[in-house]
């Protein structure tokens, strides 16, 4: 087959987004498919262009997957406008970069941005190809969820968009199953919709490796116990909590790791010094191939949203992560997270926002070797066994040959 993508982020960006098409697409290229991704400059989410690129049409092969990247308005991850016109600046330069590519055989968007969605859609319906929505976002709830937007015109033209494209694509390609309920009650029919899981590459996480030298790095004691919260310093994950927790611990051998770029960071930092909470460390956002080392030497990983409805209806793609490099999971989500965490036996569930909850499961885990590596070595046997990425790309695979051979 001919599969032409469309993602806002990709490699070496290396957010959920970003990694998820990379890992698919490299499964497909492998597999013998012609995979083409149109795509940013990489600047996600700084707005600042990585070092090497420059924000302008290219072209390169990355594990024999052509990717295309178009100019589009940077923005820092933050503000409705800028943030906007970044978005939509990259489906109309996608669109003409989308037609000048070999016809496929199906097309592709992926959310959490929707252009990008609808940039696919109107390629796929200039060149006669299925289109397939990747949802990984609902809008207009995600932004309303975080207090970016508040219910108005703004949203009511996300909504508009997005039932749209619920309506037109051939077909949506679900990361929950609770998204399939909601768009079931949005009468989407159950036959246009497919559900395939985040999950990992296994071979990029080694949870034998020994190697904890980045506690050097960040000037951490062999003996202290290291919680580490990695990803995306965002309005959707309520890390005053973590603060919070932090300014409670009694325990001076506790570290509180925050290694990520994000439109909170800065403030979430003067937070901390205003409150002279000194065993908080933050570090810069960093490559992804150091992610595992960063893990490697974390004995505790937090993942934390803040306590919405909307997000009992996401898995944060870090939650496999933690389970593939064997690390015991603290979750501060409700819904279908937990239930993937408690399932696994993969790590501890409390309540989003609180605290003296967050302090308890740290301090349990500090003090309990034992339970830290009865829940790390569950949740690699449940990563092992239910949330290979391989095996996902096949899934996904195996719906886009269904949709091609449907149309």
């Amino acid at each position: 087959m001919r599969i032409l993508f469309f993602s806002d982020n990709f490699p070496p960006e290396t957010n959920a987004p970003a990694v998820r098409t990379h890992e698919h697409a490299r499964v497909w290229a492998a597999r013998g498919h012609q995979v083409t991704v149109v795509t940013c400059a990489p600047n996600f989410p700084t707005g600042r262009l990585h070092d090497g690129y420059r924000n302008t049409h290219s072209v390169e092969i990355i594990d024999g997957i052509r990717v295309v990247r178009v100019w589009s308005y940077i923005a820092a991850n933050r503000g409705r406008v800028r943030r906007s016109l970044d978005f939509l600046s990259f489906a109309l330069s996608g669109v003409p970069a989308g037609l000048r590519q070999a016809r496929p055989d199906v097309v592709i968007g992926t959310s959490p941005q929707l252009f990008s969605v609808l940039a696919a859609w109107l390629v796929a319906r200039l060149r006669r190809a299925p289109c397939v929505f990747e949802l990984r976002d609902l809008w207009p709830e995600s932004i309303e969820a975080v207090g970016a937007a508040r219910s108005g015109f703004f949203t009511r033209v996300v909504g508009a968009l997005a039932d749209f494209l619920y309506r037109h694509v051939d077909h949506i390609v679900c990361v929950t199953e609770s998204f399939v309920s909601v768009l079931g009650d949005r009468e989407v029919p159950a036959e246009r919709m497919s559900v395939v899981r985040n999950g990992v590459d296994l071979s990029d996480f080694d949870p034998s490796a020994t190697d904890r030298s980045f506690r050097g790095e960040i000037g951490v004691e062999p003996a202290s116990m290291v919680v580490t919260y990695l990803g995306t310093l965002g309005m959707a994950h309520g890390l005053e909590n973590l603060l919070d927790a932090a300014e409670l611990e009694g325990d001076e051998r506790t570290r509180f790791l925050i290694v990520g770029e994000g439109a909170e960071k800065e403030r979430l930092k003067e937070e901390a010094r205003g409150r002279d909470i000194g065993n908080v460390i933050f570090m810069d956002g960093q490559p992804r191939e150091r992610v595992p080392s960063i893990l490697a030497a974390s004995d505790a990983v937090l993942v934390h949203l803040k306590d919405a409805p909307l997000f009992r209806s996401v898995i944060p793609s870090k939650i496999f992560e933690a389970m593939a490099m064997a690390r015991p999971i603290i979750l501060a989500v409700r819904g279908e997270s937990a239930d993937i965490v408690r399932g696994a036996g993969a790590g501890l569930t409390i309540e989003p926002g609180n605290p003296a909850a967050l302090l308890e499961a740290v301090d349990r885990l500090r003090d309990d070797p034992e339970l830290r590596a009865e829940l790390g070595r569950s949740g690699r046997e449940a990563a092992e066994r239910e949330f290979n990425r391989e095996e996902a790309a096949d899934r996904m695979l195996g719906v886009l040959e269904q949709v091609v051979r449907r149309t």
